[in-house]
């Protein structure tokens, strides 16, 4: 037996430094956006863009990509060689997701602070694979020339443009998701901030 925290210190640091990322990105993007819209129907308040105008949109959002990056190539690292993906990401089956979003939708699935369900899984690495299509969809747009490949397996850079986009929607959807669940079940709050409980488990053979 050993015992570990609900959620590791690296965990907890790259959530918040994520936070901080997330908001420069998604506001210098909106900038960026509003420069030359997708969609005819739809703009960003100039409140809630930084950058005061195209070339500071750019430069913010340049800027906040690399404390991005970083910060998620230090969670993926540390999450593949500590075992925390394997370990509380999967298993998930088609038939346990159905089950656990029926609970979810008549109020009876239980919460287990350190234990995610089969939806809270597939959001997990859903957000994950989104993160992966941002990076790839953004170096497209980014250097268009550089990444002519890229650009091309996108279909070209409109389409690019297009796929940021929506993977970003995807990402803010997550989050609206996220934030309502914490507001429901706000121990979860309080275990990111402080760790949680430490929990007695028990060594797997394989760890």
């Amino acid at each position: 037996m050993r015992k570990r925290k609900i959620h590791p210190w690296p965990v907890r640091l790259c959530h918040w430094i994520n936070l901080l990322a997330m908001i420069g990105m998604v506001m210098s993007g909106w900038g960026i956006y509003n420069a030359d819209p997708l969609f005819s129907f739809l703009t960003f308040p100039q409140s809630s863009t930084v950058g005061g105008w195209l070339g500071g949109n750019i430069a913010w959002h340049l800027a906040v990509m690399w404390l991005l990056a970083g910060n998620a190539l230090i969670y993926l690292t540390w999450g593949l060689f500590s075992g925390h993906f394997r370990r509380d990401f999967f298993p998930f089956t088609p038939q346990s997701i159905w089950h656990d979003v029926v609970q979810a939708l008549t109020f009876k699935l239980p919460h287990k602070l350190g234990e995610y369900n089969a939806v809270q899984k597939v959001m997990y690495v859903g957000v994950l694979l989104l993160g992966a299509l941002l990076v790839l969809s953004g170096l497209s747009i980014w250097k268009p020339v550089q990444f002519s490949g890229l650009v091309w397996l996108f279909g070209g850079f409109d389409i690019a443009r297009y796929v940021h986009f929506f993977a970003m929607s995807g990402v803010l959807l997550f989050v609206v998701i996220h934030v309502v669940m914490v507001l429901l079940v706000p121990k979860t709050l309080v275990a990111m901030i402080t760790g949680g409980k430490k929990q007695s488990i028990k060594e797997s053979a394989d760890e």
